[in-house]
């Protein structure tokens, strides 16, 4: 990086008119007209997202707590670690605390950020905020009305394999991945 240039002005786009396309329940859609860095104008398609939080929650034996899903917009059962959509106003960690109780049943006396991350840059405004909840005390889930999965346990090391053999695809979940093997504790695992 020490050849970029140290601002990125020569870069940005300025937006000179905003329209809302479509407001859901839970996105919503704009698109914008921007100015370029070179004068010329063009538009700006994205979904406006609330932002979310993933949780990876770790077992007392080291094993990652797990969630399968059925994601409808790429019509399969998915594996992926914990996670939610922050209310309005909601503080990010009261957010993984909520998820992880509702989605797992799970309770955690230890939180640790892991990190941020902007999972599709080119078409929306989500931002997830990545937890690690350790100390898990069992409870039971209260799912939210229409929502299904499964929740089970796996190595580190069995979730590297199920990335390499695409199995594991969900971004969040190979970046927690990512994360945790920088972790001292999770280097050998």
């Amino acid at each position: 990086m020490q050849d970029l240039p140290e601002s990125d002005a020569h870069l940005r786009e300025t937006c000179t008119s905003s329209a809302e396309v479509y407001q859901g329940q839970f996105l919503k859609v704009k698109k914008d007209i921007v100015r370029l860095p070179d004068g010329q104008e063009h538009f700006r398609e994205y979904f406006v997202h609330p932002g979310a939080v993933a949780i990876v929650p770790i077992l007392p034996d080291g094993r990652i707590l797990l969630e399968r899903q059925f994601r409808y917009p790429v019509d399969a059962a998915m594996i992926e670690i914990p996670a939610g959509k922050l209310d309005p106003n909601e503080d990010p960690l009261v957010c993984a605390q909520r998820e992880l109780k509702e989605e797992t049943g799970y309770t955690a006396t230890e939180w640790s950020y892991l990190g941020r991350i902007h999972p599709v840059i080119s078409y929306s405004t989500e931002i997830i905020e990545i937890y690690m909840a350790k100390n898990l005390v069992q409870g039971t889930a209260k799912l939210d009305a229409g929502e299904f999965l499964d929740v089970f346990a796996a190595t580190l090391s069995e979730m590297h394999e199920w990335i390499a053999t695409g199995q594991i695809t969900d971004v969040k979940t190979i970046i927690a991945v990512y994360h945790l093997s920088r972790l001292p504790q999770f280097r050998d695992m």
